[in-house]
């Protein structure tokens, strides 16, 4: 099968075009910059350039494959405090890829969460992003939803929530949690994760919402307890609002339960449970550090 991937240099993609290559796909990863045209190709993928702000550039790729893995997100709008920027430039890339597909019945795989009653899960802009994707599924697109935990983890995480908490841990002296802690996260090992993205490909039924984590919600309390033996500091509650402007992104996130992922797809994860990946100390040398 040829796959289109965007974010294909990133921490997940990355693992995912390593993992479809070596299930026997041939992998084209979208690349922004020399430096992530660099890595895909030591990846072993063939590159195309482009942007996901013109999108008009991703068609030519989206016809020739038979499948695309959407991964890639504007984290530079995030960054700088435009979220809702992020999610309009998704959305006009679902839109290009939609017409490129419709009809075809080839894959769309894109991240999102099913959409429900609750209203917090439906008033996170993203969630714009995954009705889009659905409506393909009537147009005669193969549409995917996997729903990647917040924590994925191993020693190719670099930005993710964990090293966000590290480096707040050594920034401050403390490793926080808010309240008492028990709110749970899901978590999942990178190549746990890239695993079952070729799984889906290969084995999903149009339409189906997968769930990529291995635990279904790890106590924030434990992770933080965890972060302050690595970096010899307290773990300690400390007032809520100090959490809520950096991590406002995963605010949306609950308890996932991953029954019917493993029975779809014979998914088996097998990489080390997030507390154990902190222990083995990866996270706490320099390269953990956030920009």
């Amino acid at each position: 099968m040829r796959v289109f991937v965007t974010g294909a240099a990133g921490h997940i993609g990355s693992a995912v075009v390593t993992e479809l290559i070596q299930g026997g796909h041939n992998v084209v990863g979208l690349a922004r910059s020399d430096a992530s045209a660099a890595t895909v190709e030591a990846l072993g993928a063939d590159v195309h350039r482009g942007d996901l702000r013109q999108p008009a550039g991703l068609v030519d790729a989206a016809r020739a494959a038979d499948a695309i893995v959407h991964l890639a997100f504007d984290h530079t709008s995030v960054m700088a405090g435009d979220f809702q920027g992020a999610v309009t430039t998704d959305l006009g890339v679902i839109k290009v890829f939609g017409e490129a597909l419709a009809g075809t019945g080839k894959t769309l795989v894109g991240i999102g969460v099913r959409p429900t009653g609750d209203p917090v899960v439906n008033a996170n802009p993203r969630s714009a992003v995954t009705r889009e994707i659905n409506k393909l599924t009537e147009r005669g697109v193969r549409t995917i939803l996997v729903a990647v935990p917040p924590v994925t983890h191993s020693d190719q995480d670099r930005h993710g929530f964990v090293p966000q908490l590290i480096k707040i841990a050594r920034d401050t002296g403390v490793s926080g949690y808010a309240g008492d802690g028990d709110n749970r996260w899901p978590a999942g090992h990178t190549l746990d994760v890239a695993r079952l993205y070729r799984l889906a490909l290969e084995k999903a039924p149009a339409g189906a919402f997968l769930v990529a984590a291995a635990e279904a919600g790890v106590p924030v309390r434990e992770i933080a307890e965890a972060i302050g033996q690595g970096l010899g500091v307290p773990a300690q509650s400390v007032p809520a609002e100090h959490f809520a402007s950096r991590f406002a992104f995963i605010a949306m996130n609950m308890t996932m339960d991953n029954a019917e992922t493993r029975r779809l797809l014979g998914w088996e994860p097998t990489g080390p449970a997030l507390l154990e990946d902190l222990q083995q100390g990866h996270y706490f040398d320099s390269r953990s550090m956030c920009g």
